[in-house]
């Protein structure tokens, strides 16, 4: 058992057996599901009170007792509507609601001791397979992802085959609690959400607003440099655009309701693409003008259910790192490279150098367009990724109904994947706002449309940042670059005069000059995560020069402030991680 199906399979088994635990512990608890995730398992409980926070060690320790005993895990196949009667008489509406929806007429039914489930499978011989396990967390989840629907309880744990790899996992999770960006963007005043502005609407404090500027003005050169014009649409919008795009009949539900101007319904920007549409259309384009690349760091809104509201990296108004390019079908291949290594290049900057890359291929049943023009367009994007020399996936299916995708995640410092980049082929809003260029015959012609984000939003992509660098953002990125400090009020005018000099050649600088020990005050400036501390006493004044220490404790010694300066300057233009 070593590859990743059979941890899968370790990790299903070890949900029944959880379940198994809390059955026996909690004799009035029913079980919903319990299926292995990504990192581990959980189970679905509807208990008539909450788990307490003792309740996990308990569980863990009848897990262990069952595991001890060793049962063996017994398949057997049952009458659907024998299961059903069986699941009603014992009161498990759940499993009777799941065996009801099952097609076939025989339904597969895993004991394991007392615990009777209804499963498909597979999983361990026994339970004594399950040797490396741990509980880790208890949350709230509605039956079905329903908010209409009952609200149950869900535990979270995790397995392993071997103790070695459930102490690292374990480890990497303590780790990603230090790094937790709801912590960190409090702790280092970057910003705050608040239940009287509303869930998932950020407000950005002056050091964070700071930081999301600089990663804006960075991004906008970048794309001007690359050949993209930048735009900027409304943030609302007559609901008619929404209804030509085709949101309205298919999005409404992450839509807000609608807003009556004059008697005409209006709507919140739910995306930015249709605003763009409206741009293209305002005069006829050559083919000699195609590609034509345009960009926005537009805001949008969209509803999101308060139960997955979770700090920057699920809001409900967020600013979408957007653009859209109209290219002639023949140049979708040579487009797609190019954007592909725009995002990579965008990547690297930001310190994120290993990457999980996917083709999305063409949905089952939902889709626009013809079979042949994905074929062909699903082609391009795999000839272009190809060429790219970096390995891929093919997520069959994945694609969004208008067209096939390139997703590309990101490796954080801990080795944890993120979402980030992703370039969509479109077969639909072309035809739904009549876009057309005018051919090289003369002649009007459709052309192709590519949807592209390259960092996501800048909400969830600024959360990423802080857990990626525990909040010790690079020096080019970081708000406050460097602090000065003095030791004592005798060095004041010297510092407000290394202030201005600082300031001066553009560095990012403050003063603490709170009367407080040096010792206390390079301790808080520390724990702000500032880059680069400036210590000042008599000595550092009499000779024009300042201790500086880096982050993390380094002591650099005493340096000249012109030699100070150029090593920030480099490092800064560098763009040093």
């Amino acid at each position: 058992m070593k590859d990743e199906q059979d941890l899968d399979t370790l990790r299903h088994s070890a949900s029944h057996i959880m379940a198994a635990a809390v059955t026996e512990l909690f004799p009035d608890t029913k079980v919903a599901i319990g299926p292995s995730i990504e990192d581990g398992f959980y189970y679905d409980f509807d208990k008539p009170s909450s788990f307490a926070p003792d309740d996990l060690p308990k569980i863990e320790e009848k897990m262990k007792e069952i595991i001890k005993k060793d049962y063996p895990f017994v398949h057997s196949a049952m009458p659907k509507e024998e299961a059903i009667k069986n699941f009603t008489a014992k009161g498990e509406k759940f499993k009777a609601e799941i065996a009801q929806g099952i097609e076939d007429d025989t339904v597969h039914i895993y004991q394991c001791g007392n615990f009777t489930d209804l499963c498909r499978g597979p999983h361990v011989k026994s339970t004594g397979q399950v040797k490396h396990f741990k509980l880790l967390s208890v949350a709230g989840a509605y039956w079905r992802g329903d908010s209409n629907k009952e609200q149950l309880q869900r535990i979270y744990g995790t397995a392993f085959f071997t103790k070695e790899d459930l102490d690292a996992y374990l480890l990497k999770v303590e780790e990603a609690k230090k790094r937790d960006h709801r912590k960190l963007g409090k702790d280092l005043d970057f910003f705050s959400i608040h239940d009287e502005v509303g869930g998932g609407l950020v407000l950005w404090h002056p050091k964070g607003a700071l930081a999301r500027d600089i990663i804006e003005q960075y991004w906008k050169k970048f794309h001007l440099e690359h050949g993209y014009e930048l735009l900027a649409t409304p943030h609302i919008a007559s609901e008619e655009l929404y209804a030509i795009s085709g949101h309205l009949q298919t999005y409404s539900e992450n839509m807000y309701a609608p807003m009556e101007i004059e008697g005409k319904p209006y709507r919140i920007k739910p995306m930015n693409c249709p605003g763009h549409l409206m741009i293209y259309k305002t005069k006829l384009h050559s083919y000699r003008e195609l590609p034509i690349r345009y960009a926005e760091l537009g805001t949008v809104y969209r509803f999101e259910k308060s139960g997955v509201l979770h700090g920057l990296l699920r809001v409900r108004g967020f600013t979408q790192d957007d653009g859209h390019v109209i290219v002639a079908p023949e140049m979708l291949e040579e487009e797609m490279i190019r954007i592909f290594n725009m995002a990579i290049e965008m990547l690297k900057t930001f310190g994120f150098e290993e990457y999980e890359i996917y083709l999305a291929t063409r949905p089952e049943n939902k889709f626009v367009g013809e079979i042949s023009d994905w074929e062909k367009a699903q082609a391009s994007l795999k000839n272009a990724l190809d060429k790219t020399g970096y390995k891929y996936e093919i997520d069959e299916g994945g694609g969004a109904f208008y067209g096939p995708k390139i997703d590309i995640k990101i490796k954080d410092s801990i080795g944890r994947a993120w979402q980030c980049s992703t370039i969509q082929f479109d077969f639909n809003l072309p035809e739904r706002f009549d876009i057309s260029y005018i051919d090289s015959s003369g002649k009007k012609a459709r052309p192709y449309m590519l949807h592209r984000a390259l960092l996501g939003s800048l909400e969830r992509f600024f959360g990423v940042l802080l857990e990626h660098y525990a909040g010790a953002l690079p020096l080019w990125l970081s708000p406050i670059q460097v602090t000065i400090a003095n030791i004592n009020e005798e060095q004041d005018e010297y510092c407000k005069n290394l202030l201005a000099t600082l300031k001066a050649a553009d560095i990012r600088v403050s003063y603490d000059d709170r009367n407080e020990k040096i010792g206390h005050k390079i301790r808080e400036i520390a724990m702000q995560k500032i880059p680069y501390i400036a210590v000042i006493g008599n000595k550092e004044k009499e000779i024009n020069c300042a201790a500086i220490r880096a982050r993390g404790n380094k002591d650099l010694g005493v340096m000249k402030i012109e030699d100070f300066v150029d090593m920030l300057k480099k490092q800064i233009n560098n763009k040093d991680k």
